[in-house]
């Protein structure tokens, strides 16, 4: 049975061409690396308070079932391994899966990484305590269905954890004229405008998806420090949500 995608090919091209250089501090991904700190304190708190897990325990996720969709290189996937979950990354451009293969047997962790999408997930009914969903629905075709089938991929009071980039001048000025364009650390053309989010759209989406969202915070990049931080206000450029699934 053919499977409904929201896969946007000309956004896989992109991430595709750069497969290479995930895991290189200084290279193509290197904002993703500055940030990745501040989005794992973010999931391991949402992840310990919705699963009353203590993180301060060797393998605090062990028998937890996680899902990174659009899991690239394995910024995420290998350190939710290292905390105990059972982790399958998915992602839709090909060229990532060997990276992340790769630099997992090379660092010693078992993920099962996979070329696919969240629609053939859900078809085939997987089913996860966790799904991470970062930087994600600013390249699909369809954000509500995309959103969708995430939610038919969470088991009965699952959590999903979401992030994308706000919609306004800011975060035009931030991500795309600064980012690839003055900074040059992503080529140009990663990002477009029009399939930016704001935080109240996204919410409305995942409550049409079948989720109830119960957190949204601000990812803030402070250029004095050069470092992020999670902010309870700031929204206005890069974002992130927590949702549940009702049981």
């Amino acid at each position: 049975m053919a499977v409904n995608t929201t896969i946007d090919p000309d956004e896989v091209a992109k991430f595709e061409a750069m497969a290479a250089e995930w895991w290189d501090t200084e290279g193509k991904f290197k904002p993703l690396h500055m940030l990745n700190p501040t989005r794992l304190d973010y999931i391991v708190d949402q992840i310990c308070a919705e699963f009353n897990r203590d993180p301060t325990q060797p393998k605090p996720f062990d028998g937890l079932r996680l899902l990174d969709i659009g899991c690239g290189g394995g910024l995420l996937s290998e350190p939710m391994a290292r905390l105990g979950a059972t982790v399958v990354g998915a992602d839709a451009a090909a060229g990532n899966i060997p990276v992340a293969q790769i630099h997992a047997r090379q660092s010693g962790l078992e993920i099962d990484y996979r070329n696919c999408t969240a629609e053939s997930l859900a078809a085939d009914g997987e089913q996860f305590d966790i799904v991470l969903n970062m930087e994600v629905v600013e390249h699909v075709s369809d954000p509500l269905a995309y959103l969708t089938a995430c939610q038919e991929l969470l088991k009965p009071d699952g959590l999903m954890i979401c992030s994308t980039i706000n919609r306004n001048p800011k975060s035009f000025l931030m991500t795309i004229v600064g980012a690839e364009y003055i900074m040059r650390w992503l080529p140009k053309g990663t990002h477009e405008y029009d399939k930016f989010i704001t935080p109240d759209e996204l919410v409305s989406l995942i409550e049409d998806a079948g989720l109830q969202n119960v957190d949204r915070k601000g990812f803030v990049f402070n250029p004095l420090t050069w470092g992020w931080s999670i902010s309870d206000r700031d929204l206005s450029v890069n974002y992130v949500t927590a949702s549940v699934k009702a049981g």
